[in-house]
């Protein structure tokens, strides 16, 4: 089986996947150990016996809806490439937004940065990467997603992030200009929940209570006591669920409330100010 054959074998997975062949060509990215632009140049490779073997395997489980990130064990944020396990969310490419907006928020040199949720440390990392002088600490609940965080921290070499284990504010105290995350809200009922790669990602980290709303307006409740007087509040959050965060944000006497689409046009994020 030659590359342009075995990218052929996307026709497999379509109905399937939203991106058949970029699944097909990340997968053969990761048994051959080679670039997407490797492949686009040298349709005629010849995959051997042990990578066809390996490729035909990770189909198979593709095929049945193991997520690609699952497969290959990481998935690329912003600039980086993050090690990914199943005890935590697959970063996803709108989530890029709220960095973008994060950057955009606080355009200090210097600055305290807390990530609720961190999961894989994607958010906390990526501002990190951009913000050498910035002080991030990400906090996850789950044991296992601290320590792939820490893991993937490690690996890039990012001195300035902090990782740590605990439940929301439990394990920090201080002041911070900017508090971010991508917290738990998808209503428990939501049909979505039975579909796509949501199916193999934690329960923990996908649904909260009152329709999706209960972190939310317990991080923003409690936020108040962390942020620096000015200080930016950001969520990623549902793509119904802007006028609830609004007003939860709204009723806690936050100012400066906006909100932003993802890059797929659907409502994505929203953040506000808290004067102290």
């Amino acid at each position: 089986m030659n590359i342009s054959e075995a990218i052929a074998c996307h026709s497999r997975l379509v109905g399937l996947s939203d991106s058949p062949q970029a699944d097909v060509e990340l997968l053969l990215c990761h048994v051959c150990q080679r670039s997407r632009t490797f492949f686009f140049t040298h349709p005629e490779y010849q995959l051997s016996e042990t990578e066809a073997e390996s490729f035909e395997s990770l189909l198979k489980r593709r095929e049945s809806g193991e997520p690609v990130a699952h497969l290959t064990g990481s998935r690329g944020f912003w600039t980086l490439d993050l090690d990914v396990t199943p005890s935590t969310l697959i970063p996803r490419a709108d989530t890029e937004c709220l960095v973008e907006k994060a950057l955009e928020l606080i355009p200090h040199s210097t600055a305290r940065v807390l990530d609720l949720g961190t999961g894989t440390g994607a958010i906390a990392l990526a501002l990190a990467s951009e913000c050498p002088a910035w002080q991030v600490t990400g906090i996850d609940l789950v044991a296992e997603a601290a320590s792939l965080a820490e893991q993937n921290r490690n690996r890039l070499g990012l001195n300035n992030v902090t990782i740590l284990e605990g439940s929301w504010f439990e394990p920090v105290d201080g002041q911070y200009e900017l508090i971010v995350s991508n917290p738990p809200y998808i209503d428990p009922q939501d049909p979505h929940l039975q579909q796509g790669d949501v199916r193999f990602e934690p329960l923990s980290a996908l649904i909260a209570d009152e329709n999706g709303l209960a972190d939310i307006r317990y991080i923003a409740t409690t936020a108040r006591q962390y942020l620096s007087d000015g200080g930016k509040l950001l969520f990623e959050h549902g793509y119904d669920q802007t006028a609830a965060v609004q007003e939860i944000l709204k009723q806690l006497n936050y100012t400066e409330i906006d909100s932003a689409q993802d890059y797929g046009g659907n409502d994505r994020i929203t953040w506000a100010t808290w004067s102290g």
